[in-house]
Parts: structure tokens; C-alpha cells; sequence
């Protein structure tokens, strides 16, 4: 059974004493039945014939046709040099036979196994005159451990094919997911990094001829912006690639200092209130924290026409309760486009919960309940 893949040390570990096993049982079962059934000398070819067959299933993974007939014809020398094959002919080759199977070239496996079948019946016809009967259940008990054989072969390569599919499948599922979380990353990334350079850049417009100082300044501000953005954007492209890149962290808790400090340059006047421990929040709820603030307050920035907004993050053993509000317009009118979307996906699949709406005092929330338990870190 050639593998299109190199499989893990323990499998292949299992892999090779298995066929020690296999090697093993077929010796002593061949020289047990022999000596049973009557041969006094079993060190003139009984045994050397169990010594052939079990050292050919060591090999049998990487040369099954092979192996299979290199133990068919030591088992036809084996008769043709005056022995008596102990039980018939099919069950020592047992083994053999089923892992020739598994290959595509089945179809030879089963004329193969024929053609034994009928040398078989041939050898044993002087049977038929003496014992009819014994000869129908010798003949046909050959046949059916044949097509048993055949059978189990074509079974256990059929679970393999199905078992390497599961396996693509969840490694594509796998990619698809971390593609789109890397999607809503960048989305994330770049909606808050235009929403504060775009207010940069509008203060360096204004004050360009009175102020030239703080026009510098909000530029200055807007390329340090930019550089961040730049530096997490890095650390996904190679996700989307599908190839090992950066290894630049991903923002946490602890850059959520930096992301209140961009807000309030653009001009925006943030308050962040955090209740409890934040240090036993995992990395990956700690991220979707970091985003769903980073989002709420970019949306804030670009649509809101607010002045004010509070962030309030609350950390309790099994869940972080995020929420971002504003003074802005609200309305009831307001279309979730893919920043809200973006944020329930990610909220979602840490079996959380999202709502986003206007208040009734004016103004727009967003919550996030985000579990924490059983989180991987």
C-alpha cells in the first residue's frame, strides 16, 4: 500500500510492528498446522517456507504485488518439490493477499488467486475419488477465504480513501475559516486606519496656513497610524498566501491603550472603564475584544458624527462583556454593512453574542458577550 503522504512516527511505528506480528503469526501458524497434520520433518521445507512468507510481509506496504507473488510460488515449489501444503494453498499467502488487494491492481489479485485456486483443486483431485465431499468443501472453502480476502482488501482501501478525504476536507474547511478570519482582519485594520488618518489628514488640510505646527503634528500622527496598520497587515498576508510569513503578534488587551489614543487624536473623546482581571483572558477572545473595539470605534469615527464615546469592558472567569457607545446621530435607519458583520462572524464562532443598535438617550451601542472558557490560548 504505497502512501501519497509521509504519515506521522507513530503511525508509522504501528505500521512496522504490525508486520513484525503479521510476520510472526504466519511462521508459527504455518509450521503449527504442518506439524498437526502430519510432517515429521519441518525443518526441510516447512519451516523455511514460514521463514519465506514472514519475511515477505515485512516488505508487503512498499512491494505488495510483489510480495504476493514471491509467496505464491514459494508455496508452488513448496508442492511441486513433494510436500504437502498443510490446510491449503489460499491461507498461507492470507496476508499477502489482502494487502494486494488494497492496491488498484486488484483485478490481477483476483486472477491471480483463480489461477491458485485452480492449481489447488487440480492438486487435490485424487481426493475425488476417494472423498467427493471433502474435496467440494476443500475447493470451495479455498474460494470463499479468496473472495473474503479480496473483499477485506477492497473494504479497508475504501475507509483509507474516505479517510483521506475527511481529512482534506477539514484542512480546506480549516484554510477557508482562517481566510476569513484573516479577511475581517484586515477589514478591521484598514476601516479604523482610514477613519483616523482621513480625520489626520482633514485637521492638516485646515490647518495648513494658520496652524502649520499642528498640522505637522496630525501628520506625524497619520503616518504613525499608517505604520501600525502596515505592521499587522504583514502579519496576515501570509494567511491569505497560504504560506509561513511574519510572525508578528496579533494585537491584544494590552495594545487597547494605543487604539483609545488614535481615537482621541482623530478628535474623539474616548473613556475606557475595564472591570476585573484582563490577564486570564485567553489570546484568541482577547483579539476579538481588541477588534470589536477597534471596529465599533472606527464606525463611530466615520459615520457617527459623534464627539464622545465610552468603552467599557467588563472581565468575569468565563466571559468578557465588551461595549462601545457614542453621542452620535444613532437611527434606526442604520445599515449593517460588513464591519457589524464582520464583528458578529467573529463573535460567533467564539459562541458569543453581538447586538448593535441606537439607544433610546441618543447615540449608538454596540455589546459583544465573549466567552472565555475553554478557549485555546
Amino acid at each position: 500500500m504505497a502512501e501519497s503522504r509521509r504519515e506521522p512516527a507513530l503511525v508509522r511505528h504501528f505500521a512496522r510492528i504490525t508486520d513484525v506480528a503479521f510476520a510472526a503469526l504466519t511462521l508459527v501458524f504455518f509450521v503449527a498446522v504442518a506439524l498437526a497434520t502430519g510432517v515429521r520433518s519441518p525443518w526441510q521445507a516447512a519451516i523455511p517456507l514460514g521463514l519465506l512468507l514472514g519475511a515477505l510481509l515485512l516488505v508487503r506496504r512498499r512491494w505488495p504485488m510483489t510480495v504476493l507473488l514471491l509467496s505464491i510460488g514459494g508455496i508452488v515449489v513448496y508442492r511441486l518439490t513433494g510436500h504437502w501444503s498443510p490446510a491449503g494453498w489460499i491461507w498461507p499467502a492470507a496476508v499477502a493477499y489482502f494487502t494486494a488487494a488494497t492496491t488498484p491492481r486488484v483485478r490481477w489479485v483476483a486472477v491471480i488467486g483463480l489461477a491458485q485456486l485452480l492449481y489447488s483443486a487440480v492438486d487435490i483431485r485424487l481426493v475425488l475419488d476417494r472423498n467427493p465431499t471433502r474435496f467440494v468443501f476443500h475447493v470451495a472453502g479455498e474460494g470463499v477465504l479468496l473472495a473474503i480476502l479480496i473483499a477485506a482488501g477492497l473494504t479497508y482501501a475504501a475507509v483509507m480513501r474516505w479517510r483521506e478525504r475527511l481529512r482534506e476536507t477539514d484542512s480546506r474547511a480549516r484554510a477557508a475559516e482562517e481566510r476569513l478570519r484573516a479577511s475581517h482582519e484586515v477589514h478591521d485594520i484598514v476601516a479604523h486606519t482610514l477613519a483616523v488618518v482621513g480625520v489626520q489628514l482633514n485637521v492638516a488640510a485646515d490647518t495648513l496656513q494658520e496652524d502649520p505646527a499642528a498640522a505637522a503634528a496630525a501628520l506625524r500622527l497619520a503616518k504613525d497610524v499608517r505604520n501600525r496598520a502596515m505592521t499587522d497587515l504583514r502579519s496576515l498576508i501570509a494567511v491569505l498566501r497560504d504560506a509561513p510569513g511574519d510572525t508578528t503578534p496579533q494585537p491584544d488587551l494590552a495594545s487597547l491603550g494605543t487604539l483609545i489614543a488614535d481615537a482621541r487624536a482623530a478628535g474623539l473623546e474616548v473613556t475606557l472603564d475595564e472591570r476585573g482581571d484582563p490577564a486570564a483572558v485567553p489570546a484568541v477572545p482577547a483579539i476579538a475584544v481588541y477588534r470589536v473595539v477597534q471596529e465599533s470605534l472606527a464606525n463611530t469615527l466615520k459615520h457617527a458624527q459623534a464627539s464622545k464615546a465610552e468603552v467599557t469592558i467588563g472581565y468575569q472567569p468565563r466571559s468578557v462583556t465588551v461595549e462601545v457607545t457614542d453621542n452620535g446621530r444613532g437611527g434606526a435607519d442604520i445599515t449593517e454593512g460588513h464591519g457589524l458583520a464582520g464583528m458578529r462572524e467573529r463573535v460567533s464562532a467564539l459562541g458569543g453574542a453581538l447586538s448593535a443598535g441606537p439607544v433610546p438617550s441618543g447615540g449608538f451601542a454596540v455589546r459583544a458577550d465573549i466567552p472565555v472558557a475553554g478557549s485555546a490560548v
